[in-house]
């Protein structure tokens, strides 16, 4: 046995080889030689040096050192570099890309289920339901561009974390259903009034998802084994409540208590605190922000005709059917305040308590509509047409209801893109604006109303939109079924609940043409045919049920009727272009069993 240090090696009768010194890729600066003097011990090369005799290797044949450069080097990926425990260190990129699909499909984990905490529930989503995936390609590239110093690459290892993607539009939508109800709006803050008493609404925090910190935290937590927490963000309105008592306290009152006088080269116009209330609005925006305006037509509507000397309003051009045709008819611009100027003036003078004066500029205001715009919608035939039949002629209360609603329709034209609501048209309809009691509908009972018989032209309506194939976007059947109307494809209307509406999804003009006879109101849509067909299949009536007989007080109020059967039925709206079914609609409707109301009671 040799005792290194006791005894000495033979001499080495081997020729002498000069070697060049060989310098290593190095990211590390060259150290001074004040540096490796006053450092105590040998600098960076000299510990590579050592490492690398320890592993036996010498530096004394220079093809051994050139062999270690070229396997330190060997693959695209260096050596020692692993994703999610898969080793892909000396390989090339694209059998990296192979060999870390095929270990990442044998563990399973990218389908198994994530369970996901959001605040107070936890929620267990499918990868693949949220577009969550481990991008492959992307995350080879990241290993190959580790770095490492060729001594590292020889006997040093690295982990890359993989790059996840996730996709955070429907990882928020599974994530808001598990939320519920802790995600909650913020209050927004408003300033309303109640007659000429500002009443503010207080802003108050929201708890909502930021998806993108939702995204992150799903792509970070992922593939660690333990459920992901995404966090719930408290959000606040722009406007805070410090700021809605300051527009409270010096503008809102001080608005409303005193009159404003409006000047204009035509007269003077005395606009009182209850038209002021009506016309400042505080309107909030997407963030928040409450800012004060002047709704001119809101005001303007206010004062009634005290405008009337002042202002002449224009008039939109319009379509009548003439001759089977329908033709463009000029409207007329007006003469009206400025709008502009008015709101920005008023504003000005409302926090005052003197000199509340403003004047008024006049200038000419064209029609929203014009003939040429008419003219270029393509309203130039007979789309649809539906008929329903009334009785007792015009002079029931009833009938004149029908008659009124259909005359404030005709000649409405709906631009390319536009909702049309009913509600929104007409307005409330009372005594004042030509409405009479008729039977109505309420809560299950016919009663007397204003305005009953607008459900019939509303049902006619419904059916000419419905069979020009245009978009219903509200509609609500009645409780009952009425014979007079056809099952399902009809809709009821009561002011300010209920509604209908309907979207001009086509890139024409349409045009609702009415017109009634002693017995029938029509509804006919002019604009440009897209359709072949629009036709109604039903299905079969179900769950068939028969009216009870319920006894009323005797008087004035109590309607009777004979009671009509109860049942569920299927409409299916079929459309054909181009000789194809291009659209199959379905609508159900549940009709209640109306009871056989008598009036007077049992034995009476």
């Amino acid at each position: 046995m040799t005792l290194y240090g006791e005894t000495r090696p033979p001499a080495d009768d081997r020729p002498t080889v000069k070697v060049t010194a060989v310098s290593w890729p190095d990211d590390e600066p060259e150290p001074s030689a004040a540096t490796v003097a006053g450092s105590g011990g040998p600098g960076p090369r000299s510990r590579r040096l050592r490492i690398l005799l320890a592993a036996g290797i010498t530096t004394v044949v220079l093809g051994a050192v050139a062999g270690v450069g070229a396997y330190a080097y060997a693959g695209d990926v260096p050596r020692g570099t692993s994703v999610l425990g898969t080793e892909l260190g000396g390989r090339s990129r694209t059998d990296a890309v192979r060999d870390l699909r095929t270990e990442l499909a044998r563990g399973g984990s990218l389908t198994a289920p994530l369970r996901m905490t959001v605040g107070e529930r936890t929620v267990e989503v499918k990868p693949a339901d949220v577009g969550l995936t481990v991008d492959v390609e992307a995350t080879v590239d990241a290993a190959a561009k580790a770095r490492a110093h060729p001594v590292s690459r020889l006997v040093g290892s690295r982990t890359v974390a993989p790059v996840v993607t996730v996709d955070a539009a429907r990882l928020d939508a599974a994530l808001r259903k598990a939320a519920g109800d802790q995600i909650r709006e913020w209050t927004v803050p408003a300033i309303i009034f109640t007659g000429t008493t500002p009443k503010p609404v207080r802003p108050k925090p929201g708890l909502a998802l930021d998806p993108q910190r939702s995204a992150q935290a799903v792509r970070d937590g992922w593939l660690t084994g333990q459920p992901v927490t995404v966090p719930l963000v408290e959000t606040r309105p722009a406007t805070t409540d410090e700021e809605v008592s300051r527009l409270v306290a010096e503008l809102a009152r001080p608005a409303v208590a005193a009159p404003v006088t409006l000047r204009t080269p035509k007269g003077a116009v005395t606009i009182p605190p209850t038209a002021i209330a009506r016309g400042l609005r505080f309107a909030a925006d997407d963030s928040g922000k409450l800012t004060p305006r002047i709704d001119v037509k809101r005001l303007r509507s206010a004062l009634g005709g005290k405008l009337d000397a002042i202002e002449v309003e224009p008039r939109d051009a319009r379509m009548v059917v003439t001759g089977g045709k329908p033709t463009p008819i000029d409207g007329r611009p007006g003469t009206q305040l400025d709008a502009t100027a008015l709101s920005r003036d008023l504003l000005a003078v409302l926090p005052r308590t003197d000199d509340r004066t403003v004047t008024g500029q006049l200038k000419e205001t064209q029609p929203e509509v014009t003939t040429a715009k008419l003219a270029g919608l393509g309203i130039k035939e007979r789309v649809s047409r539906f008929t329903t039949h009334f009785t007792g002629g015009l002079s029931s209360p009833r009938s004149q209801n029908i008659v009124q609603v259909a005359k404030e329709v005709d000649g409405t034209v709906v631009l390319p893109g536009e909702t049309f609501s009913l509600n929104g048209h007409t307005g409330e309809r009372g005594y004042d604006q030509g409405y009479q009691d008729a039977p109505v509908i309420l809560d299950g009972k016919l009663v007397p109303g204003v305005g009953g018989g607008v459900s019939q032209f509303t049902t006619t309506l419904f059916n000419a939109t419905y069979y020009a194939g245009l978009e219903d976007v509200e509609h609500k059947p009645h409780s009952y079924w009425f014979s007079r109307y056809p099952a399902v494809i009809e809709s009821t209307i009561f002011w300010p609940n209920l509604d209908f509406k309907f979207r001009n999804n086509t890139p024409y003009g349409v045009l609702i043409d009415t017109s009634h006879t002693a017995g029938s109101v029509t509804v006919s849509i002019w604009s440009t045919k897209i359709y072949d067909s629009v036709k109604t299949e039903y299905g079969p009536r179900r769950g068939i049920t028969s009216p009870k007989t319920i006894h009323l007080d005797a008087g004035p109020s109590c309607i009777s009727s004979n009671g009509i059967d109860g049942f569920t039925q299927d409409a299916f709206r079929i459309i054909k272009k181009a000789g194809k079914v291009v659209k199959r609609e379905k609508f159900t409707w549940r009709y209640l069993a109306e009871p056989r109301y008598v009036c007077g009671r049992a034995g009476d």
